[in-house]
């Protein structure tokens, strides 16, 4: 069941104690920490390098590359008998969940999640949102009309104008398409619709900021970063917020089960929920998760975005047919 996510109330509820808190100093901490991450090259290193300077005692040994390959990685080191990482952070939860379901992940009772809203991390605090990434539409200053909302992609004025990351390459498209084809008013019709009306399916949200940037599609659907850094750097395009909501990945942070420097991996995960943490992914251009963190240049307040929860564990549970229908209605 797909409802949207109070993260406004909740974060509200939550910022008076968050605020109130003392911050503690921070543990000393020291050793090797293992990180397997699939963050962009430069954020990776600042990332690391914002952490290293709250605990210099620890030596941050780390791996770059896309979610899916990390994975691949990371079982086959289980399968050998001598898994590396003690600490992965990644594009989305659904791989999060996997991990879980295989008992893959070390819960951390004690994270500080105290400045974050209940839906950015999981119930069972096992892995814990470090941003907040929106999926939502970007368009051409050259487009005759402006959208509002989901369903106004099905307006005569996108037939063969729209385009879209695939889930079949995208973990952020998956969600959103798990998402909005179980949101009453949309579902699969919505995506039928689309196909129907000559819209371009692209492996990667990349090629959307290239298209509509470039006038070959007047309209797409995109992660909000890469449509407001490009607004901001002077690419002729808006980025839209829909009024209905916008799907969400939260490139979340988990321990390994059996990780080897605990206390370190406990500390990372700590100083990526901090407000100096959230302060780096904002440098980064992209929504803190808490809401005491002031958002980049060129992004709304969080708290005046609808965002829409997703039912991870179902749509985990219905990838494979989704996928599978999706490729059916656009192709591979």
């Amino acid at each position: 069941m797909i409802r949207p996510l109070a993260f406004a109330a909740a974060m509200l509820a939550t910022l008076a104690g968050a605020a109130a808190a003392q911050q503690p100093a921070a543990p000393q901490v020291s050793g090797r920490l293992v990180l397997y991450t699939s963050q962009l090259q430069q954020d990776a290193q600042q990332t690391v390098d914002a952490f290293r300077r709250v605990h210099p005692g620890v030596q941050v040994d780390w791996t770059r590359d896309g979610t899916t390959q990390l994975m691949n990685r990371i079982r086959a080191e289980i399968t050998a008998g001598s898994p590396q990482a003690d600490v992965l952070l990644i594009a989305d939860a659904m791989t999060m969940e996997a991990l879980k379901a295989e008992r893959r992940l070390m819960p951390y009772p004690e994270a500080p999640v105290a400045g974050l809203p209940p839906g950015a991390y999981d119930a069972d605090r096992t892995y814990f949102a470090s941003k907040i990434i929106t999926t939502g539409i970007i368009m051409n200053r050259a487009a005759p009309f402006r959208p509002t909302r989901w369903a106004d992609l099905m307006r005569p004025e996108m037939r063969n104008q729209l385009i879209m990351p695939s889930p079949l390459y995208s973990g952020a498209a998956t969600i959103h398409m798990g998402v909005l084809t179980r949101m009453p008013g949309l579902g699969w019709p919505f995506f039928e619709h689309l196909a129907q009306a000559g819209t371009q399916s692209a492996r990667g949200n990349g090629a959307v900021l290239e298209a509509v940037a470039g006038g070959q599609r007047l309209y797409g659907i995109i992660v909000d970063f890469m449509a407001i850094r490009a607004h901001e750097r002077g690419s002729p395009v808006d980025f839209i917020f829909p009024e209905d909501g916008v799907t969400v990945v939260t490139e979340p942070v988990a321990i390994l089960a059996g990780a080897r420097n605990v206390p370190a991996a406990r500390a990372f995960v700590d100083f990526i929920l901090s407000p100096a943490g959230q302060g780096v992914a904002a440098e980064q251009g992209m929504f803190p998760a808490r809401a005491d963190v002031r958002p980049p240049a060129g992004f709304p307040q969080l708290s005046t975005v609808r965002l829409l929860e997703a039912d991870i564990a179902a749509i985990l549970a219905a990838d494979e047919a989704d996928k599978r229908r999706f490729a059916e209605l656009f192709g591979r």
